[in-house]
């Protein structure tokens, strides 16, 4: 391709070195097989822009963008949020390394290429809209058509800028008609965002596709929008009921808590009835494209050939998440006493020493489902052997990540054949579940007083967790696999323990998925909590975390320093 574009400049060169010789008419030539209106100016062309928008929901892309801008935020919003640490060794992607520390800078890569990708689908969004405009006024396509496209680039727009807001709040805002040179990221843009989804939430909600924005999912992202950036719950509050009482899947399916909580993470139900929006991966397909979980690539067991993946070691679960699964008389500790409890683990001892003891319990079911730990099975590859699964226990602890893990049964059908490692999965992000949707409405509910609804909603999330009890020993096929016990509450005293309880719910339902940092931020609570968990940790991971703090000042991610000089200072730092 390099070769190809030197070859035609250096012939646009020698023409130029002649060009005395020839008319002004030389240089008014149509080049052949141009994208011009008459092609993309059209339903079937502007479907195919529109496509493209969506191609980004993944954050990756043949520009260079993968793990780093993964939509799944494993980086910024797991490890930032102190569910799991970086995994692998000190040595293997050290731009993450900063990052768990809380010390960052403005010129770490993994920022500058999160913003590229978000701006990058923005840009996508936006040259689409153009061609709408245009083709609407041009009369190639109909009002409804123009109409729809409209709602779905636009909610695609302001997902895409809400992504960044979460990340650095002060952000330049890029419509179709922004001069993307001068535009400066000082003006407050939550209004332009939410005016963006506002816009999208009045979609069918049955698309005729899994991977579209429907009515449903346009709702959901609005609503935790308004949560996020402007506190307003009672409005959120409405438009979550109405997804829990009306919303179906893009395709137009049902919704709703899958039986079991397993059975979410499976990649044969990446579109299963729990999900009701997934980032649409594919292997195996043909296209050359970067399509089979890029972003989420790294993050597999490390043992070579025996493991699921075999590489890289990435993305390992912190002790003070595994301890937070403690119960008492089913329920979690909510005054975060279990880390004077820690679940027991098989740090520095090799595959097979008899001296390893199991943790006996009680201990939440969904830890088994969200962590790999030595003696349980991970799903069908055997109980996980321990220190051989990981790359450097030493340095990043005990624990593997298992949520978007294939099952041994699925490799080489939905995973990719061929390539460097097998970690390539169909398993696409579950961006939105409905177990989210329903304790984001408890969360309105106890913010807007409504306890009981509140409480109800939290209790169906518990139910269905202990439904049934978790793993079984493969020996007798009977036995739990460790002693789980969890029950629902019977009531809050106040809103107090009501919002205590809700917290710690999103931590051990939606653990491991990229939420968690954002949610500590929502709650104004970042400073306190990662500071509390970060002193804990840094007792078990000196080298891991050193002397790292977290302040105030530590909240907001820097704005990237290259975006800052092609801006030739428009942006400014924050």
């Amino acid at each position: 391709m390099k070769n190809h574009i030197i070859t035609r400049v250096l012939a646009f060169l020698l023409v130029f070195g002649s060009m005395n010789s020839c008319s002004e008419s030389f240089l008014d030539v149509k080049p052949n097989g141009a994208l011009d209106a008459t092609v993309l100016g059209t339903a079937d062309g502007i479907d195919k822009l529109l496509v493209g928008a969506y191609a980004m929901l993944d954050g990756v892309s043949a520009n260079g963008f993968g793990w780093e801008s993964a939509a799944s935020n494993w980086v910024f919003g797991s490890i930032r949020g102190l569910e799991a640490n970086k995994g692998s060794d000190a040595g293997d992607q050290p731009d993450i390394n900063p990052i768990q520390t809380y010390s960052e800078t403005s010129t770490n890569p993994y920022l500058n290429i999160k913003w590229r990708s978000l701006y990058d689908a923005i840009a996508r969004c936006n040259s689409a809209m153009q061609v709408v405009v245009a083709a609407e006024e041009a009369g190639t396509i109909t009002a409804a058509e123009a109409t729809s496209f409209k709602q779905q680039l636009r909610a695609l727009r302001g997902h895409y800028h809400f992504e960044a807001w979460k990340m650095w709040e002060k952000i330049p805002y890029l419509d179709e008609n922004t001069d993307a040179k001068t535009v400066t990221n000082s003006a407050d843009v939550r209004d332009l965002i939410i005016a963006d989804l506002q816009f999208g939430k009045d979609l069918p909600n049955n698309m005729g596709q899994i991977g579209r924005f429907n009515g449903t999912v346009v709702k959901v992202i609005l609503a935790k929008a308004l949560m996020q950036m402007t506190g307003d719950y009672a409005t959120a509050k409405t438009l979550l009921q109405e997804v829990v009482s009306g919303g179906t899947k893009p395709d137009g399916s049902a919704i709703g808590l899958a039986p079991t909580f397993g059975e979410i993470f499976d990649a044969e139900n990446r579109n299963g009835i729990e999900a009701v929006y997934t980032v649409q991966y594919s292997v195996n397909d043909g296209s050359g494209g970067w399509n089979g979980g890029w972003g989420e690539v790294l993050n597999f067991p490390y043992k070579s050939g025996e493991s699921p993946g075999g590489c890289c070691g990435f993305f390992q679960p912190s002790q003070e998440l595994v301890n937070s699964f403690r119960t008492e008389n089913g329920l979690p500790l909510l005054d975060n006493s279990y880390n004077s409890n820690p679940v027991l683990n098989d740090q520095g001892l090799a595959p097979g020493d008899a001296s390893y003891v199991e943790d006996p319990g009680p201990l939440d079911p969904r830890l088994d489902w969200t962590v790999g730990r030595r003696g349980i099975p991970y799903l069908d590859w055997g109980d996980h052997t321990g220190s051989d699964w990981v790359r450097d226990q030493s340095y990043a602890g005990p624990f593997s990540p298992k949520k978007q893990v294939y099952k041994k049964a699925q490799e080489g059908n939905l995973t990719e054949v061929g390539n460097w490692t097998s970690g390539y999965t169909v398993n696409g992000y579950r961006m939105i579940r409905f177990a989210d949707v329903l304790l984001l409405l408890a969360e309105c509910q106890i913010e807007t007083g409504d306890l009981a609804g509140g409480l109800a909603n939290i209790n169906l999330v518990r139910n269905r967790a202990a439904n049934p009890n978790g793993f079984v020993k493969e020996a007798n096929g009977t036995t739990n696999a460790a002693n789980y016990v969890i029950s629902p509450y019977a009531s809050f005293a106040n809103a107090d323990e009501a919002r205590s309880a809700l917290r710690m719910e999103r931590k051990l339902e939606l653990g491991m998925e990229g939420h968690r940092y954002f949610d500590l931020r929502r709650w104004g609570v970042a400073e306190t909590e990662i500071t509390r968990m970060l002193n804990y940790e840094k007792t078990l991971r000196s080298a891991l975390y050193g002397n790292a703090t977290f302040g105030a000042e530590k909240v907001k991610f820097p704005i990237p320093q290259r975006q800052i000089d092609l801006s030739n200072g428009a942006l400014t730092p924050n």
